[in-house]
């Protein structure tokens, strides 16, 4: 991130946890939060790194979420 984008920040010390219903199970789930600040969303970089760590971590859906920065 810091080569592509110049810096990330991780968030994987916070005590966030993701909770879903399965059946009559309630599944958990650690979730670890990376925000980058990027000029240009790049959305093609994005899918692609979002499908690979699917796949490297055997996730159902990883979550990328871009929104619009205006510096004031």
């Amino acid at each position: 991130m810091t080569d592509k984008f110049g810096g990330a920040t991780s968030y994987v010390r916070a005590p966030a946890q993701g909770l879903w219903g399965s059946g009559d199970t309630t599944e958990r789930d650690d979730i670890a939060v990376v925000e980058v600040i990027a000029a240009k969303l790049a959305p093609e970089f994005w899918r692609s790194l979002r499908e690979r760590i699917e796949r490297e971590l055997s996730q159902e859906e990883i979550i990328i979420r871009a929104q619009e920065i205006i510096p004031l």
